[in-house]
């Protein structure tokens, strides 16, 4: 009975040991540089940031699996600006539009470490919209002839109803570890559904695409 008991003690303190060397976890944020594809056009980058935590299991010293969950600001921006002169009459429009598409994303990945804490990654995500809006601003002017105006403006707009709830994607990225558990990581995150849900224009695919470069510490 002793014997079976101190077997059962050296399992289980062999286990803890196992365990403790081949799970880690830890807190993540960094940067977004975000933007939409498919049909818009004449969009840009935007930037915005994501944060959250990590967990990772490893296998051995090369293979891992680790699932995240972050919040993650993502979207795109417009820029637009005219300019026309009639008769000696100018007339100037600036215009901008940030599209912020903040989501709750689970991403869960597929780690190779290649050698001294470099490791390559790559699999699925899954985006939980948790808001969407529009904020614009404008300056129209007129100028010359007698005329001298300008009017300004800017506001905002709810647009989660035309954005579909949930973004299914995938990622792959490079990072490195260090051996006190801090870490630095770079990946692409791809949309793979149309993400436009406006009832006007079903035809029109919008999809999220993002780089993310990140800081995080595993414990």
């Amino acid at each position: 009975m002793r014997k079976l008991f101190f077997a059962a003690c050296v399992a289980t303190i062999g286990c803890t040991s196992i365990n403790a060397q081949e799970f880690s976890f830890g807190p993540k944020a960094g940067v977004n540089f975000a933007t939409l594809t498919g049909d818009i056009e004449d969009n840009d980058m935007q930037v915005g940031f994501h944060v959250g935590g990590a967990a990772e299991f490893k296998f051995n010293e090369k293979m891992a699996v680790q699932a995240e969950l972050l919040y993650s600001r993502q979207g795109t921006k417009y820029s637009d600006s005219e300019s026309e002169t009639f008769n000696g009459v100018t007339y100037r429009y600036e215009a901008e539009e940030n599209i912020r598409l903040d989501y709750i994303n689970i991403p869960f990945s597929f780690k190779y470490y290649i050698v001294n804490g470099f490791y390559a990654s790559a699999g699925p995500q899954v985006g939980i919209l948790a808001s969407a809006k529009s904020e614009y601003e404008f300056t129209e002017s007129v100028s010359g002839g007698g005329f001298d105006n300008t009017d300004s403006g800017s506001g905002d707009e709810d647009i989660k109803d035309d954005v579909l709830p949930i973004d299914l994607g995938g990622h792959i990225g490079l990072g490195y570890r260090m051996t006190n558990g801090l870490e630095f990581s770079a990946r692409y995150n791809a949309g793979f559904v149309n993400v436009n849900d406006a009832e006007d224009s079903d035809d029109f695919e919008i999809k999220n695409s993002v780089i993310q470069v990140s800081v995080g510490f595993m414990f």
